[in-house]
């Protein structure tokens, strides 16, 4: 079993103000924990640039160019107060998506069985036309978007346990039965998105909150008893992870109490889903994870999971 390993230094260039929780650090411990000697196997490769063709598979093209437009050459801009841009951000954002997309044709033509996209920022905030919550591109949705149309992909599911709701990805994919949107996330907290009761209008959308202070447990519960079922059900052809890491009991934007071991048993649960409809294919791409040491043992457990091991 191979599983390639897409980065790239660009996505360090996006400098967000002192203090915010989305830096570049949380790159660099990601980068440095996937260094150690455990994770020889994995395939490396830089994330290619994508372009505005990708994108626009999933937003607006007046908002992706009005984006461009607003990329800064000095300084940075704010446009929401928890999302900015500086003179980084546009070729980060955009290894973003041309990662995520380089990782599905790997996958696609067989050439890995899966990949693991360790980029920053991260995109499942993001709206048809509206950046927020730290994300410009939506890097999942449009990895889906780009397999459906390149390989005539029928059924894609992307799958999210990332402690915030994505709340772009289920905009997007809101009124297609082709593309089934899984998630785990704490509520109430932001985006304030992913009641039970949303669940698009072809039934392919699966929320399954969990509340403040919920742990492994119910974690494990919510996706045995709710998501993989539909998931199994769906029958999906590839299987693509929002992979945040933001419900690891060390994080400080939210409370729930997820231990590295949850990652892992998660990751191979989604492992034996994509074996029974999708050859194996999967493909994850970094979202959220603000606490260092909880994002490094975070990690280590979701990409040895991939790996086989």
């Amino acid at each position: 079993m191979s599983t390639l390993l897409l980065t790239h230094s660009a996505c360090l260039k996006h400098a967000t103000p002192p203090g915010h929780p989305e830096h570049a650090d949380r790159l660099r411990a990601v980068n440095e924990v996937l260094a150690d000697e455990r994770f020889n196997a994995l395939t490396r490769d830089e994330a290619p640039e994508g372009n505005l063709d990708l994108v626009t598979l999933c937003h607006n093209e007046h908002y992706v160019t009005e984006l461009r437009h607003l990329a800064p050459t000095s300084g940075t801009i704010y446009l929401d107060g928890d999302t900015s841009m500086s003179p980084g951000t546009w070729e980060a954002v955009m290894r973003g998506v041309g990662g995520a997309v380089a990782a599905t044709d790997a996958v696609m033509k067989g050439e890995h069985h899966n990949a693991f996209v360790a980029v920053r920022p991260p995109g499942h905030h993001a709206e048809k036309a509206t950046p927020m919550g730290f994300c410009f591109f939506d890097n999942v949705a449009i990895a889906a978007r780009h397999a459906q149309r390149k390989y005539g992909i029928s059924r894609a599911a992307i799958v999210d346990f990332d402690v915030h709701h994505g709340n772009g990805t289920q905009d997007i994919f809101w009124s297609d039965p082709s593309v089934m949107y899984c998630s785990t996330h704490q509520m109430p907290l932001f985006p304030g998105t992913g009641a039970t009761g949303e669940r698009g209008e072809h039934d392919t959308v699966v929320n399954a909150p969990l509340a403040p202070e919920d742990g492994s447990l119910q974690f494990r519960a919510a996706f045995e008893n709710r998501i993989l079922p539909h998931l199994a059900k769906f029958a999906p052809e590839l299987i693509i992870i929002s992979a945040g890491f933001d419900a690891h009991h060390r994080d400080p934007l939210a409370s729930i109490n997820l231990r590295g071991e949850d990652f892992g048993w998660v990751t191979r649960k989604l492992m034996d889903v994509a074996e029974t409809s999708a050859e194996g294919r999967i493909v994850s791409v970094l979202e959220g994870g603000y606490d260092l040491q909880g994002l490094m043992e975070s990690v280590a457990a979701h990409v040895t999971a991939l790996m086989g091991h």
